[in-house]
């Protein structure tokens, strides 16, 4: 069993949904996992330790100025003694001393003080887990490392109003470990993997220019989850407000042909996984200064000439990775067009998602198909960094089959 034996610091957080860690203690055990809990201030008021220690059959700490406990600097023994620390529920308040890396309790010590895997399974009421300061602390905390289940859609216990916001199942939560556990032998080490992300911008002028509207989430996301399996992986991205992922030697580029000399330039590679949404068409010639708008002109006429064609050139030419991943942006006729776009463009695998509705380009959640000559794999609407381990699960299983067939 992948939690036999497995050593889980269990930091419970302030929050209603601490009631479910008494479920996530009984659970993690019956897979056989030793559970040490640490209760924060504030989940002791909804939850005892008494109760969270008899299930757990040790002891609950609690206390960063325990005379028993910090005589041998308590905080960092738990810290680098366990092999996956788990924070449920993670509040929007101790996600944001996260990532500001303040440690003025037990717990926060702790989470700065450990070289474990983290898992943290936020909750909160659905205006504070859409709230700006609440997205940039996760998008810090997933660039620093840390792994998310959850939250889910639903209906507060405190409040009535239903959102994104619950607290993932106690089940949800163990598989989350599982998964974490049976890849820490980093099934895909050895391997370089080049992936793209984000736009690119075609200058018109020296203020204007070409774009769309990648946020460059979903590539990162998918570059995070690669180094967290073991490859050696390179980020070419395109503009994005984003912070580097851990772990990726990451290539900043802002125009398409900028972006096709950097993958060249970082090829060979085992896989590719072209994320960018690299803008078809760039203007024929570049303004040396503001076009300007004249009275009782028309708009300017914009020549336009094509971009290359960076998956195309990749999947077809002689220094094609073994695995070639791209993806499909459509509005209509997405299956279709992703077909074609496999065999147009010498693509193993292609991950297709409607973006006709909105939400997906800049958003944090999507739906994807996985379109292969295989066939059609459909996933559920998850978050983007879902997506990312999924496929990342996926292309470490294809690069492993094509070894063995080789």
């Amino acid at each position: 069993m992948t939690l036999a034996d497995k050593r889980i610091l269990l930091i419970v957080g302030g929050g209603i949904a601490a009631y479910k860690c008494l479920d996530l203690v009984r659970r993690l055990r019956e897979r056989g996992a030793k559970v040490t809990p640490v209760m924060t201030k504030a989940a002791a008021e909804f939850v005892t330790p008494l109760s969270l220690g008899a299930l757990a059959g040790t002891k609950v700490y609690g206390d960063l100025f325990s005379r028993d406990d910090e005589h041998d600097v308590g905080h960092i023994r738990l810290a680098r003694s366990a092999d996956l620390v788990i924070l449920a529920p993670a509040s929007a308040t101790r996600m944001g001393k996260m990532a500001a890396g303040i440690g003025d309790d037990l717990a926060g010590a702790i989470l700065l003080a450990t070289n474990a895997p983290v898992l943290i399974a936020p909750a909160m009421n659905p205006a504070m887990w859409a709230h700006p300061a609440t997205c940039r602390s996760l998008a810090i905390l997933r660039g620093d490392g840390l792994q998310t289940v959850g939250p889910n859609r639903g209906e507060m216990a405190e409040s009535g109003e239903a959102g994104e916001g619950r607290m993932a199942e106690p089940l949800e939560i163990v598989a989350a470990a599982e998964r974490i556990l049976s890849t820490q032998d980093r099934p895909l080490a050895g391997r370089h993997i080049l992936v793209t992300s984000g736009p690119t911008h075609e200058p018109i002028d020296p203020v204007r220019y070409i774009a769309n509207r990648s946020s460059g989430r979903q590539g990162h996301a998918i570059a995070a989850s690669l180094a967290r399996l073991g490859a050696t992986v390179t980020l070419v991205s395109g503009p994005v407000t984003l912070p580097d992922p851990m772990g990726v030697r990451t290539i900043h580029v802002e125009t398409a042909r900028e972006m096709l000399a950097a993958v060249d330039a970082a090829l060979p590679a085992d896989a590719a996984v072209f994320v960018a949404a690299v803008a078809d068409w760039r203007a024929a010639s570049e303004a040396g200064e503001k076009i300007k708008k004249r009275a009782g002109e028309g708009p300017p006429t914009l020549p336009l000439v094509e971009n290359p064609d960076i998956l195309r050139t990749l999947g077809t030419g002689p220094r094609r990775p073994r695995l070639v991943v791209g993806f499909a942006a459509e509005t209509s006729d997405l299956l279709a067009n992703a077909a074609r776009k496999l065999e147009a463009k010498g693509a193993d695998l292609i991950v297709a998602n409607d973006v006709s509705g909105g939400g997906v380009m800049g958003g944090a959640r999507n739906a994807v198909k996985l379109v292969s000559r295989a066939g059609i794999e459909e996933w559920p609407d998850l978050p983007k960094e879902d997506v990312a381990d999924r496929l990342a699960a996926e292309i470490g299983r294809r690069l492993l089959e094509l070894e063995s067939a080789s």
